[in-house]
């Protein structure tokens, strides 16, 4: 390989762990959490998402859940597989961003309907 070659492949590693290094977690909802309490619109306002950011739902153990879904999913606020309706024992969750809309409801019936929802643009 010739030295520009190496160069060129050394400038592609840097760039590659720059991007990946960049990535951001974000707490939905702040000190708050993922819950009744906060209108998710506002909490989204004027933050800027990336796509390989985390968020994380910090939620009250047995109650929530976050789910990724589909844009049906979230306008219908319908769960398409029901073991992802059920509460999770855990209390957080991570899911991670992929570039464009990306949306998360609480899957328990009727917790998204009464506004635990969350529509994310990530760049």
């Amino acid at each position: 390989m010739s030295a520009s070659s190496l160069v060129a492949v050394g400038l592609v590693v840097v760039v590659c762990s720059a991007t990946a290094a960049a990535a951001e977690t974000h707490v939905v909802g702040d000190s708050k959490g993922w819950g009744f309490s906060i209108a998710y619109d506002s909490w989204t306002s004027g933050k800027v998402f990336a796509a390989g950011d985390t968020l994380v739902f910090n939620y009250q153990p047995g109650v929530h859940n976050a789910v990724a879904v589909s844009a049906a999913e979230y306008r219908s606020c319908k769960v398409r597989n029901s073991a992802d309706s059920a509460a999770t024992a855990a209390g957080s969750a991570k899911l991670d961003l992929k570039k464009g809309v990306n949306y998360f409801i609480c899957g328990v019936p009727g917790h998204c309907a009464a506004g635990m929802k969350l529509r994310v643009v990530a760049n």
